[in-house]
């Protein structure tokens, strides 16, 4: 396995903890809560998830992502429409309204990254773009029995 810091992991908390804490002041005029924002930003990138996947990749309750899309539908963000596989469930899909505001948040996120990537190598960057994936790959296919093992 080689040399690993045992603060390896507390590191990468600290970095994702600090980035978006840098996002939420940049993005407060945006007048959206991190939640708000990033409902919006899930179904940028799959129109039409349900609110359960939301909520799932959230990992949020989903009577409390209910109430983040309630409110984005108020404001104009979010249009919900019945599947027509399943009347049941909605899917979501992003206004005129929120396509303006998510390009904004892509500005931010953008200028964001270029700060903490400056003066970083590309190929440092790929190498740690590969171990991270590696990282999350191998955390996926832990068995969720295996994770209550305290």
């Amino acid at each position: 396995m080689g040399v690993v810091s045992p603060n390896l992991f507390y590191l990468m908390s600290d970095v994702t903890r600090l980035a978006r804490r840098a996002f939420d002041r940049r993005a407060a005029g945006l007048g959206l809560t991190r939640a708000q924002w990033r409902t919006l930003k899930l179904i940028q990138r799959n129109e039409g998830v349900s609110q359960s996947a939301i909520a799932e990749e959230l990992e949020m309750e989903a009577i409390a992502v209910g109430r983040v899309i309630d409110r984005l539908q108020q404001a104009g963000f979010v249009e919900r429409r019945h599947d027509p596989n399943d009347r049941r469930r909605w899917c979501l899909h992003l206004t005129e309204r929120a396509h303006e505001v998510t390009d904004a948040m892509q500005m931010i996120a953008d200028e964001l990254r270029a700060v903490a990537f400056d003066g970083v190598a590309d190929d440092d960057l790929a190498a740690m773009t590969r171990v991270l994936e590696s990282m999350k790959d191998k955390l996926l296919a832990i068995p969720a029995e295996k994770e209550n093992v305290a």
